[in-house]
């Protein structure tokens, strides 16, 4: 089965790949297929934003679309930047993560607890849905660390170390883009072995 990936984000397109890719599943981006995604995110949850990136790619592609809608809750902040985790500051990832070190400064650290949320949606093309959601708990650290993955990860720490510290297998293990896509997964499956089963079914009553 081949899915789109409904993001012009290049990090998330590598994280997709390299989970799905090996469970036998093939996948492209939008940016590989030569078209880009231009939808408002006006869903006032992580699942709503992404079940309308969903739709969209699977009207511009015809292809099962797969979106995920992504972000970090911070608990000192009520929450956000929750949804507009991505625009939070309007100035990208940089921007985003010295935002959120100037509004928890004074917060200490046993307060600074949020976690990472993923939301999937899975469009096919005769629109029914599948979706799944992730989360990983984590401390705010006091400053960038590392150089991995991207977002808030340098500033995201499970244990001793910033996501911006972990490997792409380790984070994978535990992120919340991982837990997600594996539940998917699992859903994926259960929807092909029931469609096979119909398919004997039918064929078994002719």
């Amino acid at each position: 089965m081949k899915f789109v990936i409904a993001t012009g984000n290049e990090g998330k397109v590598r994280e997709f790949k390299r989970i799905l890719e090996p469970m036998g599943f093939e996948v492209s981006s939008l940016k590989e297929m030569g078209l880009s995604l231009d939808v408002e995110e006006t869903g006032a949850t992580f699942a709503e934003n992404a079940r309308i990136k969903a739709k969209e790619a699977c009207r511009l592609t015809g292809l099962a679309a797969i979106a995920d809608d992504s972000g970090l809750c911070v608990d000192a902040l009520g929450g956000a930047p929750g949804v507009y985790s991505a625009r939070y500051s309007g100035e990208g990832d940089d921007g985003n993560n010295q935002k959120l070190l100037r509004e928890l400064a004074g917060v200490p650290a046993e307060e600074r607890t949020g976690r990472y949320v993923c939301a999937i949606s899975c469009i096919f093309p005769d629109q029914t849905e599948l979706t799944a959601e992730g989360t990983c708990e984590g401390m705010i650290g006091y400053a960038l660390s590392g150089n991995h993955g991207f977002g808030y990860d340098p500033l995201f720490y499970v244990g001793d170390r910033s996501f911006g510290q972990y490997g792409d297998e380790e984070k994978d293990a535990i992120s919340h883009r991982g837990k997600a896509l594996r539940a998917f997964c699992e859903k994926l499956k259960e929807r092909q072995a029931k469609t096979m089963d119909e398919r004997r079914k039918k064929i078994d009553y002719k």
